[in-house]
Formats: C-alpha cells, structure tokens, sequence
C-alpha cells in the first residue's frame, strides 16, 4: 500500500470546499435580506458543490477520483 500525503492537494480541496461554504453562507443572508427566493435557490447548488468537493478523494496521482465516492 503506497503512503501518499498529497498535503498541497488536500490544502486546496479543502480550502476550495471552504470557500464554496462561505459564498453559500453568503447567499443564504442575502437570501434574508434582500433577495428571499433567489438567494436560497443560488445557495442549494453551491452548498451542493462544497459538500460533494470536501467529501471526493485523491486517488495515488494526487488527482480527485469522482467514480470510487461513496454515496
């Protein structure tokens, strides 16, 4: 079994997840303050995509491997 870190790779899905999460947390005030319906229609997907990017996995390249998810 090969023991492959992928610090830098994992730093930025995380990040990128992160930041997904805080325009989503954005969205959802904005949703609060001035746009109700729109706002929480922006913020679904974008919630979507930050949870479904924090939870894929790197694959031995360092790559992120969509098809081994677990549901």
């Amino acid at each position: 079994m090969r023991n492959n870190i992928c610090t830098s790779e994992n730093f930025s899905k995380y990040f990128l997840s992160g930041l997904f999460g805080v325009f989503a947390l954005g969205l959802v005030v904005l949703g609060f303050t001035f746009l109700p319906i729109i706002g929480f229609v922006l913020a679904l997907p974008v919630v979507a995509i930050a949870f479904v990017l924090s939870r894929t996995r790197l694959n031995d390249q360092c790559e992120l491997d969509f098809k081994n998810d677990v549901s």
